[in-house]
């Protein structure tokens, strides 16, 4: 019942180039279930090795925030696989795997996507993310109201409560949310995550 595996290559993510390319390609010879990656994906070239070897969706954020052209180009050469992940500190984007923060905020970046294609905006909190302390709600509503592009919600869900709280979301254009520790914890189960939003 989920819609996809989504998968974060950190080591990449800090090293600007692909780190875990075995261990993704094992997972993409033995799920049928589609799957987004991220992680060091910072070249046209990069992103078109993914895609060919089976991922569905490549997931952009360092690169989004300094260079948004190729996200532009790749939107435009790749229809419906291009999502951009946004990470936030304070507000603001976070880069190189959540080691820099930058000076721009979260919306200004966002907003240079809207028209160009982008699948879709996956937006973290990385204050939250592996906390188990709640999603940060108003900044995802604030984020999906001033979009057109469908947000993913990401980073600190703790209990089946917090997946209900983005459902609500949903009117204001959130169409989905993250949840890695929380399974893994066995806090949630995956069976009544597939419950609830069925």
């Amino acid at each position: 019942g989920f819609k996809f595996i989504h998968i974060v290559d950190l080591d990449g993510a800090i090293a600007g180039k692909t780190s875990n390319e075995e261990s993704v390609k094992a997972i993409l010879d033995k799920v049928k279930i589609p799957v987004q990656l991220g992680g060091g994906i910072r070249s046209m070239a990069t992103i078109e090795k993914w895609l060919n070897l089976g991922v569905s969706r490549v997931i952009l954020g360092t690169v989004a925030a300094k260079n948004p052209d190729l996200v532009k180009e790749a939107c435009k050469k790749f229809p419906g696989q291009i999502v951009v992940g946004i990470d936030a500190k304070y507000g603001m984007v976070a880069t190189e795997g959540w080691v820099e923060t930058s000076n721009i905020p979260v919306l200004d970046l966002a907003k240079k996507f809207e028209d160009c294609g982008v699948e879709a905006i996956i937006y973290t909190d990385i204050s939250r993310d592996g906390t188990l302390t709640g999603v940060d709600i108003t900044g995802t509503r604030e984020l999906a109201q001033n979009l057109n592009i469908p947000i993913i919600a990401s980073g600190g869900v703790s209990c089946l409560q917090d997946v209900l709280e983005v459902q609500k979301l949903e009117r204001f254009g959130v169409n989905g949310v993250i949840i890695g520790k929380a399974i893994y914890d066995k806090i949630v189960s995956a069976h009544d995550l597939v419950k609830i939003s069925s």
